[in-house]
This record gives C-alpha cells, structure tokens and sequence, in this order.
C-alpha cells in the first residue's frame, strides 16, 4: 500500500507481542442482539466521520463518546481503545474490498478485453474507498501505527493475488515474478490515485479516474505477453 507520510519501519516483533498486541485490538464482546450491532456500527462510522474532521493525531475515545452522546464507558464495552476502532474500521475496508474482488473474479474474465477488465475494476475499487469514511486517515493509521500493520500487509497481499490470478485469466503470458511486478504497481498505482479520485467530484473526479484508466493501460499492454523481461534473473517477485 501507498505509505503516505510516514518512512518505512521494520515492524519485527516476537510472537508473545503479536499475541499482546491482537488481544489489544479484539473487540470486548462481539455483538450479538441487533442493539448491540448497531452500537458498534455507530461507533465505527462516528469515527469515520470524525477522522475526517479532525484526522487520528486529534481522534480520542473521550471525542467519539461525546460525539455519539454517550460515556466513554460505553465505548469501552465495546472496543478497549482508539486502535481497537481503527482495526475494526480496517478490517470492515478489507471485507467490502475483498467482496467487490471476487465479484469481479466470478466474471468470465477471459472475455474481456483489459480495458474493459481495467475499467470495471476501478469502479469496483472506487466504490469502496468511497464508502469508507476518514480513509486516508486510516490508510495513515494501518502503516504508522504498530499494532495495525498487520492490516497493511494484509491488504496488499489480498490485491496482489487477486490481481495476479485475474491477469493470468486475461491472458498474461509473462513469467510470474512480472506479472506479480505488474500486480504490485497496479496496485500502488490505483491506491495513490482512487485516493484523489475519491476526494473530488463531478467532471474532475472522472476526468482523473479516465487518466488512471489510461496509466494502468500504458503500464500493463507492453508487459503483458514479455515472456523474458530484459534482467528479469536479477529481480525477485516484490
């Protein structure tokens, strides 16, 4: 994922602080009753809306509790703290992302051509970051914030296989460390632009959306079909 504003780390921990760190970031009690879902929902779009607002520096569990009218305790029964939010607002990304994927995977991919492929792809994509509110916050949160880089690297691996099997699908003949190249930029590639796209409107949302269209095109139609890319021995699959 595009790792906007913040340098890379190296995130190596043991296995007793991965385990620490998950059960900081489970919820206190799953929902059950239909009361109880819709409280938890309500405290994920009270912060998706409130990311927006005043972005994670200034996002407090006191600010989410006043916003929805309600003790911190409240918020406590069901998420122990702002990060515990944050990766439950990830994974619910995650989950509507993977849902637009493997729609598009059910397709008879083979079809179409990968303009077509391309351009219903980024409507899918589209949809998602537009339903997410507060996203590059969150985006920001899940590469700066230790305990949710998991969801970071989660994601990528989630698009790049699902990107990697649909071009094969396509007819990509190129060796597969490329062709998990091309994944990797497609991806990095449509993160950074969907979202500007989906921070503009009208004729100029769309107008950026056809340049990205047109970027994927001029990146993927050259590789495609190169069954021996030029020192391809001396790159690894990124």
């Amino acid at each position: 994922m595009l790792k906007r504003h913040f340098s890379e780390k190296d995130y190596v921990v043991s296995t007793a602080e991965q385990n620490r760190r998950k059960n900081q970031l489970s919820p206190r009690r799953e929902p059950v009753q239909a009361r109880a879902r819709e409280r938890a929902r309500q405290i994920l779009d009270t912060t998706g809306r409130l990311l927006e607002q005043v972005g994670l520096n200034d996002l407090t569990t006191i600010l989410i509790a006043k916003e929805l009218g309600v003790s911190v305790g409240s918020v406590y029964h069901y998420f122990p703290n702002k990060h515990a939010i944050l990766y439950a607002m990830g994974e619910q990304w995650l989950a509507s992302l993977t849902e637009r994927l493997d729609e598009l995977a059910a397709m008879n991919l083979e079809q179409l051509s990968l303009k077509d492929f391309l351009d219903d792809l980024l409507k899918r994509w589209m949809s998602v970051y537009r339903e997410q509110r507060g996203l590059l916050p969150l985006v920001q949160a899940m590469w700066g914030i230790p305990e949710l880089h998991e969801l970071d690297e989660r994601h990528d691996e989630l698009v790049i296989n699902h990107l990697v099997d649909m071009f094969r699908r396509l007819g990509f003949t190129c060796p597969p460390n490329e062709t998990n190249r091309l994944a990797r930029a497609t991806l990095e590639t449509c993160h950074a632009m969907l979202l500007v796209v989906v921070n503009q409107e009208g004729v100029r949302s769309e107008r950026t959306r056809a340049d990205l269209l047109n970027m994927l095109l001029v990146l993927l139609e050259p590789h495609r079909n190169d069954e021996k890319p030029s020192g391809l021995d001396d790159v690894e699959a990124p």
